[in-house]
């Protein structure tokens, strides 16, 4: 199915600023729909509750479950992917908060309370001033207190080391070591385990794991059975892709997939 592209101006909304340091948007979107490369003079948070988004910024690509959202600081190139048909909802913030651990992008949990605050922003007429402070006030400090999530995939400029990842995205299952993919690439296993290092801070393992999260996650999502999404991704087992998952989550997959509340809280 070809890509729908959307633009992505925001011309007749209005900023957020001091006065008004939060603004919500939001629109039901189709599947496949893609928002091209572009930036924000503010800071952004993408969240849906019921599809999975997908993010490129930079050089590091993330994958945003359902009930979970991106934080994206002011002047960030990137583009997103509706992955499936979703209500989607966008807060704009203030610039002056992108700072500290909001300095970066990061995936991050959705508290009960902040989805809550969003779903009351979510309304037809303007809010009262004070009311809208004060919402606005506890939704910035929700998101400055909010869990990060590992779920950002690091892609590095070496084209050595960029086309064996490329080749792992392209199959996170296989079955092949890092001593063969290395092989095919021209390099030697030693070099190329030096380079994941000083390039991108993690080992090919851990940099492998990620690839298989982020594939892992929109299946799931979908509803594939979790033996087959073990299967495709180049585990023996349910129960061995159970255990890497909760050892990344704290979690099993069907409670992350599944969060109380997380259904219904787009009326």
């Amino acid at each position: 199915m070809p890509q729908r592209l959307l633009p992505t101006d925001v011309e007749g909304r209005t900023p957020p600023s001091p006065a008004h340091p939060v603004r919500l948007y939001t629109r039901q979107m189709d599947a496949n729909t893609r928002f091209p490369r572009h930036t924000h003079p503010w800071a952004q948070v993408a969240y849906s509750h019921n599809s999975v988004l997908r993010v490129q910024a930079g050089d590091t690509a993330w994958v945003v479950p359902p009930s979970r959202a991106i934080w994206i600081p002011p002047g960030i190139e990137h583009e997103v992917w509706v992955v499936e048909a979703a209500f989607l909802r966008t807060l704009y913030a203030d610039p002056s908060l992108a700072t500290g651990t909001l300095a970066q992008c990061r995936v991050m949990e959705v508290s009960p309370l902040l989805r809550e605050l969003i779903a009351a922003m979510d309304v037809r007429h303007p809010l009262p001033p004070a009311r809208e402070q004060a919402m606005g006030a506890l939704i910035l400090d929700e998101i400055r207190h909010s869990a990060p999530l590992p779920l950002d995939l690091p892609m590095p400029t070496d084209k050595r080391l960029r086309a064996l990842c490329e080749r792992v995205m392209a199959d996170p299952g296989t079955p092949l070591t890092f001593d063969a993919l290395a092989r095919d690439v021209g390099a030697s296993e030693r070099t190329l385990a030096r380079r994941f290092r000083e390039e991108l801070g993690v080992s090919f393992s851990q940099w492998r794991q990620q690839a298989v999260l982020a594939s892992a996650i929109p299946m799931m999502s979908k509803g594939v059975p979790l033996a087959r999404v073990a299967q495709a991704l180049g585990y023996n087992s349910q129960s061995a892709f159970s255990a890497m998952f909760r050892r990344a989550f704290g979690q099993s997959p069907s409670a992350f997939l599944h969060r109380p509340g997380s259904e219904g809280d787009a009326a």
